[in-house]
């Protein structure tokens, strides 16, 4: 008996010290729960605020008949020469069923190989389906100057099979690995003069306007060109000779495509008949 009343005695006393501690512990409980939602509160009504602030007005532009002008509209929008694009692994898998809709595209030059041993990750793919989807390809590589020529030619033939190709392949040269003029020059031409054995026929040169004035200024007569500026204006070259295409903007879009993509068209009466690969 003395036993059971000495636990219920000890049962009783350790209710009346839990009871204010579980009392205390609700408390910082509430206390902290409150504070978080005042926090909340403040930060909502923050939000509001800022949301009530009126926002800058921007004036759409307008042309000088007072029309206003849309700046996503490109030179496909509003011409009727022909559209093309170039891609590469850069671009990322790209929905060709989509982009072979646009009646606007009616080629696309494929990045095939760099240098002695680079292949684009991309370009098997992309030409089976530019192909499926009803464009004209033509395949690329990046010249590498200070790269042995012949094993760069061959890097290249081991991805731009004649079969394939609807384009003259294309060299882009936009780098003259810090060799002399005379020297870049001497390695570009002959391996052009390669090109042109290997796949009986001159490929087609692509590279930029400032570069072509400093560096091949009246090297290139008998190759056709591609000049990329990015300008509303037509590039004109130094030596006033005419080019085949124009690369007009690195920022185009398209839908298939995420990101931006090369776009490019040709220039004057020049058309794709002139660049198709003689088989």
């Amino acid at each position: 008996m003395k036993k059971i009343l000495y636990l219920l005695l000890i049962m009783l006393i350790g209710m009346a010290v839990y009871e204010p501690i579980e009392a205390k512990a609700k408390k910082k409980r509430r206390t902290a729960k409150a504070r978080v939602q005042t926090v909340a509160k403040k930060k909502t009504k923050g939000s509001q605020k800022k949301k009530t602030v009126t926002p800058a007005v921007f004036l759409p532009q307008v042309d000088a008949d007072g029309n206003e002008i849309n700046p996503y509209l490109l030179c496909e929008d509003t011409c009727e020469h022909v559209h093309g694009i170039d891609l590469s692994h850069y671009q990322g898998q790209v929905f060709w069923e989509t982009v072979g809709e646009n009646t606007k595209m009616a080629y696309v030059y494929l990045k095939a190989t760099e240098g002695g041993d680079r292949i684009d990750s991309y370009f098997e793919r992309n030409i089976d389906l530019a192909h499926r989807y009803g464009l004209k390809v033509g395949s690329y590589h990046f010249f590498r100057p200070k790269t042995d020529l012949e094993i760069q030619l061959r890097n290249f033939m081991t991805q731009c099979l004649p079969g394939e190709q609807d384009l003259i392949p294309m060299v882009d040269v936009e780098t003259t690995a810090n060799l002399p003029t005379e020297e870049f020059c001497d390695s570009l031409m002959k391996f052009l003069h390669l090109m042109e054995v290997a796949y009986r026929q001159k490929p087609l040169v692509y590279t930029y306007r400032n570069f072509y004035n400093k560096h091949l200024l009246g090297r290139l007569d008998d190759y056709q060109l591609m000049i990329a500026m990015y300008t509303d204006e037509e590039p004109v070259l130094a030596d006033e000779r005419d080019y085949t295409l124009w690369q007009y903007t690195a920022k185009g879009r398209i839908v298939g495509i995420n990101g931006y993509v090369d776009k490019s068209r040709f220039m004057g009466r020049h058309g794709l008949r002139e660049i198709r690969y003689r088989h």
